[in-house]
């Protein structure tokens, strides 16, 4: 796994810890003590139960599957070559985001791993001085000044809000294997990869998906504080205002970025 990967996870495993201790408040019933960011939480909890069952009894038995037999070298390159795919969209977010520098560098680090790491399957890019990013649409709409006023647990998706909700159709049509189904192989062929793509995706995070069943007393508001404040981590680059942390602390609550 890559640097940039290992620190992605390091900081969702910061968050999801920060957020245990805003997770031993009982949750409300029947609309009582509702969270202000969390106006639709009846509906949430219920996507987010059906989402996890299925998880649990379909796709986390898969992921240990692929963890156990699959080689760590061979993994790391299936991620290197699904984390590719969706690279241009990292690209067009950097644009978007005024970033033009980090921008041409990506795109300098896309094309260097889809050629001479062929297709992905080897980052190459990294040790020649072009490092991995991580930005999305909502990440950029919080850059314009969007605030994230409405959590939102989509079924079978997983935690968004109405900020980052619109980011998903943005990486989806940025999916190079997207167009890859459409022009070239077709579904026969792209529907698989798709299939191990969310299979490699889940294994990534078998790690803060164990801290979550192991530390929080309310697993909803775990991932829904821990989201919260990962997003808000994403789009202050790594730097947000020290303030804000002072406001979760005081308020037990997911601080909205600031514009």
């Amino acid at each position: 796994m890559r640097d940039s990967h290992k620190r992605f996870i390091l900081s969702l495993m910061c968050a999801l810890l920060l957020a245990g201790c805003a997770t031993t408040r009982a949750p409300s019933q029947s609309g009582v003590e509702t969270d202000p960011i969390d106006p639709y939480e009846n509906f949430n909890r219920k996507s987010y139960d059906l989402t996890d069952f299925l998880d649990r009894k379909i796709l986390e038995p898969v992921a240990n599957v692929y963890m156990d037999y699959v080689p760590i070298r061979m993994q790391r390159s299936i991620g290197y070559f699904y984390d590719n795919l969706e690279y241009p969209n990292v690209i067009l977010n950097d644009f978007l985001q005024g970033k033009v520098r980090q921008g041409f560098g990506d795109t300098l680090r896309f094309v260097i791993n889809s050629t001479i790491g062929l297709a992905g399957f080897f980052d190459v890019a990294s040790p020649m001085g072009f490092p991995q990013h991580d930005e999305d649409f909502g990440q950029t709409l919080g850059v314009w000044g969007v605030d994230a006023t409405t959590y939102i647990f989509i079924p079978f998706l997983g935690p968004s809000s109405n900020r980052d909700a619109p980011g998903i159709p943005v990486a989806m049509g940025t999916n190079v294997l997207f167009y890859v189904g459409i022009f070239v192989i077709g579904a026969p062929v792209t529907a698989p990869l798709s299939v191990l793509g969310i299979i490699q995706k889940r294994a990534r995070l078998s790690g803060p998906m164990r801290i979550r069943d192991e530390a929080a007393l309310e697993p909803y508001l775990f991932v829904r504080d821990s989201y919260l404040q990962q997003r808000k981590h994403l789009i202050y680059d790594g730097n947000p205002p020290p303030e804000s942390y002072e406001d979760f602390q005081e308020d037990e609550l997911p601080v909205q970025p600031k514009k």
